[in-house]
Order: structure tokens, then sequence, then C-alpha cells
């Protein structure tokens, strides 16, 4: 299962782990994603996505469907609705 936001593409990040004595390690910061599910009342039905906490502030203040045809304009996501 791949770690980006089904929305925003947001991945993962690399950079290093800096200990108390300076030695550097490579690591990963990944995006804060959650699976929560939209009711579209446009289209009378649910969705399913898994999407990063600044994707759902997006869409609480734009509205999910104005979100997706925002989207589905720069043809980022594809509705198949």
């Amino acid at each position: 299962m791949a770690r980006f936001c089904d929305l925003s593409g947001k991945g993962p990040m690399t950079g290093n782990s800096v200990s108390h004595s300076n030695i550097k390690t490579k690591r990963r910061f990944y995006p804060n994603l959650q699976k929560k599910s939209f009711f579209i009342p446009e289209l009378n039905r649910w969705i399913d996505l898994k999407v990063s906490t600044s994707a759902i502030r997006t869409i609480n203040k734009k509205g999910i469907y104005s979100y997706l045809k925002e989207l589905e304009k720069k043809g980022e996501v594809q509705l198949g609705f």
C-alpha cells in the first residue's frame, strides 16, 4: 500500500536523523494520511479515500465536490462517477 494522498499526491520525503554526536543517518518523513469516508450530496453517494490531513482541511473549507471538480479541471484527478 503506497503512502500517497489520493487527492493532493503528497508522499514521503527523505532527510537525515541527526544524533547528539551529529552522526547523520537517512530517514523518511511520511505524510499524515488518514482513511476517511466522504459523502457527496450532489451524487448521493459515499467515497472512501486515503487523504492527508491538509487535504481534509481543504475539503472542510471548500467542500468535497467543489474540491474534486477543481482537481479534475487541473488534470490531477479523474472522476469516474
